[in-house]
């Protein structure tokens, strides 16, 4: 005589349970590539306006602006560009909006414009210049 089980045994519920967490592991891995590729996006394109700014700002006054010094370690780099080319709108002095620092180096005809991710690690650094030509390293 033999008896009918309405159940699942143990090894169908482990292999279930094992699919389910190697998904899991699957999505949050992706999920943490879309991130990273969102704030570096964000980050050109805030060094874009930046050129734009810089565009308008040479019309102007026929030279380019530009920090002195560029640490890109310390956020006031991002502060200064904000007060002084981008007219005080709050783009990115917000540190959780991208997490990268910006600076201007350059001379009165040529600039670069560089980000730096605050992250431990190697971050990604990011750089463009008046010819339109982009740098990236560690991205």
């Amino acid at each position: 005589m033999t008896t009918r089980s309405s159940g699942f045994t143990l090894i169908e519920l482990l292999v279930v349970v094992a699919i389910l967490g190697i998904i899991a592991a699957i999505g949050i891995v992706s999920y943490n590539g879309y991130v990273s590729s969102a704030k570096r996006k964000s980050a050109e394109n805030i060094i874009l306006q930046i050129s734009l700014a810089q565009a308008e700002y040479f019309s102007d006054r026929d030279v380019y602006y530009y920090t002195t010094g560029c640490d890109l370690s310390v956020e006031n780099g991002s502060n200064e560009i904000e007060k002084n080319l981008l007219g005080e709108a709050n783009v990115i002095s917000s540190k959780d909006e991208g997490g990268y620092t910006f600076c201007i180096t350059g001379v009165a005809t040529q600039y670069q414009i560089r980000a730096k991710e605050d992250k431990k690690g190697t971050p990604c650094e990011l750089e463009y210049n008046e010819k339109m030509k982009w740098t990236r390293k560690n991205c």
